[in-house]
């Protein structure tokens, strides 16, 4: 067999995976009946969706192989392939009469509620060209009426990325369009993805599994949704911000209740309840997985213990009447009781995380102990919404640990370890070379012993990249992991990872959310905040640049000063000794960071104006890091 080819399921892959069928409720059925519920219409052209230059966005035929009626291979968790099977589910559906759902147009679902004259989009996906689609098979079966108001549930990018497939900035700035947002929207998503943006994107790679092809040895899904789309990334600022819970907004007729849910799955989020529909959404809080506390991709910490304490607060304000929950991925539940049971198996399921990991911090376990230690009581683990597709119970219960205590163990010989390609080199000379490894390591795999192989065998991949036999077996060891997860995005770095081992690193084309609409949405303060974070440090440590900036448009000044290998800033003011000082607008700012001009022109032109040393804005700008996406991460 090519050494760069997938392999099958070992034996004690597929009997892993047989076992899971024994342990898990796979007769109830109940999940199946709904996600088919108030099914109109299935996504036109087989659930491929290109852009205007006739490249492929999204494209679902690709997962043909993943049906209601497959069995679940060998080389995929019996449990991830059912809630595949439930995602494949996609298309225009009828939540109660006024509301409506477009599924498996992207990784989210956008929801279309029918006021009085006019609909109201809430969550328009990731990408202006899959928005666009899901609005108009909308069109295709309910009455054409205006969109008249959209919703941004919370501010992770798959939620409101598409809003000018649905909406145009003119009929927002003219007031027929509102948009609502939580309080700290937009702050949250200029950002979350700017300053670690760079590794973050890299990360998501492999965790959305965006690298591998869609197969049974493959890329099945990310538990949350299939993939993401790869569409134009867009963002019209919110026109009205919700404040506080419990504020009431009467939106084209209809009566909406809120209730901010901060720092829970998102920085900025919130939950809704609609009097006509008697429908409560949680947002992304309370949907068919198990959610993340710490998002593989890396994003700061959530807060398990406020993220139950809203849920709870959801189910105090509202669930007593609701008749119906619909969330932005996934499918509803419908009456009061399952409304109830998923509410409070949401609300158990994060608090269980939070309490019982610092009850055995407060043993004295630490991080890695915990994650391996803790599980959810039976009731629970029984309870296919909150099963590990997306988050887990071992990374979640890690990140609380941190979050309270920080990533030291108290153990004084974690306190400064040698970095992996040293410390890898000490092992492989304690164990006695490559070879005696490869040996032993090879004899451990034949036993199913995969977690520890997977562990040796990076020593002497970080010790020795061009040892192939060891990038082997580290890959096949890897994908037999893969091939046994339950949770997507761990089977997506699993199997992203060997893949990487056999063929390296292969960039491929995808969308960036370094676009206009998200430039503009930042700040200057977070502006000169990430120029900060690209200065070299150590190039930049014995100079001393200051320059004020004067922004004629927004009326807005700052002076940038250079010292001690440190970027700092302050607005409001202008240095009098400053070597420059220069005049622009804040949109040739944001063109000149999207590369579409650059200062050498606009100078020439006079829209740009420096007044002192010009050199001194080229001398800052080369001491600016350049971010490469495909960095290595399992070879060194």
């Amino acid at each position: 067999m090519n050494s760069k080819t997938s392999k099958d399921a070992t034996e004690t892959t597929a009997k892993a995976n047989h076992q899971c069928l024994k342990v898990l409720p796979f007769a109830n059925e109940q999940d199946f009946k709904d996600a088919k519920r108030g099914f109109i219409a299935p996504m036109p052209n087989n659930g491929i969706i290109n852009n205007s230059k006739g490249e492929t966005v999204w494209d679902m035929n690709r997962f043909s192989f993943i049906n209601e009626d497959a069995k679940s291979p060998d080389t995929v968790n019996p449990s991830l392939w059912r809630q595949s099977q439930l995602l494949m589910k996609g298309g225009l559906y009828k939540v109660v009469d006024g509301i409506y759902q477009v599924r498996n147009a992207d990784i989210s679902n956008m929801v279309i509620i029918e006021g009085k004259d006019g609909i109201i989009i809430a969550d328009p996906l990731l990408s202006k060209e899959v928005a666009s689609a899901a609005l108009e098979l909308y069109y295709q079966h309910r009455p054409k009426k205006p969109v008249v108001a959209v919703i941004h549930s919370h501010s992770h990018a798959d939620h409101w990325g598409g809003v000018r497939g649905v909406v145009s900035e003119d009929d927002v700035q003219s007031g027929k369009v509102k948009i609502y947002a939580p309080e700290g929207f937009m702050e949250a998503a200029g950002a979350e993805n700017i300053l670690a943006g760079n590794a973050m994107n890299r990360r998501a790679q492999y965790m959305y599994g965006s690298l591998l092809p869609p197969t049974p040895k493959g890329q099945v899904g990310a538990g949350l949704g299939m993939t993401v789309s790869t569409g134009n990334v867009t963002l019209i600022p919110p026109t009205n911000l919700i404040t506080k819970t419990g504020q009431r907004e009467n939106i084209d007729g209809l009566d909406f209740e809120f209730l901010l849910a901060p720092d829970t799955e998102a920085p900025a989020e919130m939950h809704w309840y609609i009097e006509q529909f008697k429908a409560v959404t949680a947002a992304e809080n309370c949907v068919h997985t198990m959610h993340n506390i710490y998002t593989l991709r890396g994003a700061k910490i959530r807060d398990p213990l406020a993220w139950s304490k809203y849920l709870d607060e959801t189910m105090a304000m509202w669930g007593n009447k609701a008749e119906v929950m619909y969330g932005f991925h996934h499918w509803p539940v419908w009456g009061k009781d399952r409304v109830l049971e998923m509410l409070k198996t949401a609300r158990d399921g994060y608090r269980y995380i939070n309490d019982q990991t610092l009850r055995l911090a407060n043993h004295g376990y630490t991080m890695v102990e915990i994650g391996e230690m803790i599980e959810l009581p039976q009731k629970l683990a029984q309870h296919w919404s909150i099963r590990p597709y997306y988050g887990s119970m071992s990374h979640n219960a890690k990140a609380t640990y941190v979050k309270y205590l920080g990533w030291f163990d108290a153990n004084p010989a974690n306190l400064n370890v040698l970095p992996p390609v040293k410390a890898s080199k000490k092992y492989v000379e304690f164990m006695g070379g490559a070879d005696a490894i490869l040996k032993k390591a090879k004899t451990d795999y034949d036993k199913g012993e995969y977690r520890w192989v997977a562990e040796v065998v990076n020593h002497l991949v970080f010790a020795d990249p061009n040892n192939q036999a060891a990038l082997q077996l580290q890959a096949d060891v890897l994908e037999q992991l893969g091939y046994q997860s339950e949770n997507g995005t761990w089977r997506n770095f699993y199997l992203t990872g060997a893949q990487e081992l056999r063929k390296g690193v292969n960039p491929i084309k995808g969308s960036t959310t370094t676009t206009p609409d998200s430039i503009k949405a930042l700040t200057l303060d977070m502006f000169f905040d990430y120029m900060g974070v690209r200065l070299n440090g150590p190039k930049a440590s014995d100079k001393k640049i200051t320059i004020n900036f004067n922004f004629t448009d927004t009326k807005e000044k700052y002076v940038l000063r250079l010292i001690n290998g440190v970027l700092n800033h302050r607005s409001n003011t202008q240095a009098k000794n400053a070597n420059a000082t220069i005049t622009m607008t804040r949109i040739d700012l944001n063109r000149w960071i999207l590369g579409e001009i650059t200062i050498d022109e606009e100078i020439k032109t006079g829209a740009v104006k420096i007044n002192g040393k010009m050199e001194v804005l080229g001398e800052l700008l080369a001491l600016m890091d350049t971010f490469d996406t495909w960095f290595n991460i399992v070879t060194p």
